[in-house]
């Protein structure tokens, strides 16, 4: 589990093909990885990665084609910047939300603004997800916790103060980048107690497989 406040922007240091899945490397130099250990879960631009190789300054992880597709690591190469958060601890203040490193899909950049010291970005959302998307609510771009600050149909809109454009790699997102998105998991998990309750509340059908034969309709 993760809390969408980044660590560190590392980038990456290799790709590598295995067969229709890749393994990375990262440059994790500003990252803390002195309690790193195998096996340990980095949330690398929003998605949980489990390394699997490390040292003083870099760690390696396996990226499977399932992952491939429902994630922007197909659009990335060599030297991209990556956002690093390694997984909470029990004792880790709570400065986001909830962030399982689980990415539901990807969004792409169409507008940027320059508001006062600010940027505003309007981000296109998959209409699969969208309704997962409040207005003030939380979503995870590129593994920051971050606020959405307005909505349109299939679009939401960020503003990023100086302090997170400087500490992650929003600073570099342009009208076009693909970018990972995690919706609230508290909205799925509401969405999944409405539909149990409405199912509980359907009057259950009399119609059986037995009745049907009986009755020569199977």
């Amino acid at each position: 589990m993760f809390t969408g406040i980044i660590e560190a922007v590392g980038h990456l240091k290799a790709i590598t093909a295995k067969g229709e899945d890749i393994t990375i490397t990262v440059d994790a130099s500003h990252l803390d990885m002195s309690d790193v250990q195998l096996g340990d879960s980095i949330a690398t631009n929003g998605v949980c990665l489990t390394v699997i190789d490390f040292d003083d300054n870099s760690y390696s992880a396996d990226l499977s084609l399932e992952t491939m597709k429902k994630t922007g690591f197909t659009h990335y190469q060599v030297g991209d910047a990556v956002n690093l958060e390694k997984a909470m601890l029990p004792t880790t203040r709570f400065g986001g939300h909830i962030v399982s490193g689980h990415v539901d899909g990807v969004g792409e950049i169409i507008e940027r603004h320059q508001v006062g010291r600010a940027i505003e970005f309007w981000v296109a959302v998959p209409e699969e997800i969208s309704r997962y998307i409040a207005e003030k609510g939380s979503i995870t771009v590129d593994g920051i916790s971050l606020t959405v600050n307005d909505l349109r149909k299939n679009a939401f809109k960020l503003t990023i103060v100086p302090h997170t454009s400087a500490e992650t790699t929003i600073d570099h997102f342009h009208v076009g980048r693909i970018v990972n998105l995690e919706v609230d998991v508290l909205a799925r998990y509401m969405e999944r107690l409405l539909e149990a309750r409405q199912q509980e509340s359907q009057p259950k059908s009399s119609l059986t497989m037995e009745f049907l034969q009986q009755n020569g309709f199977a």
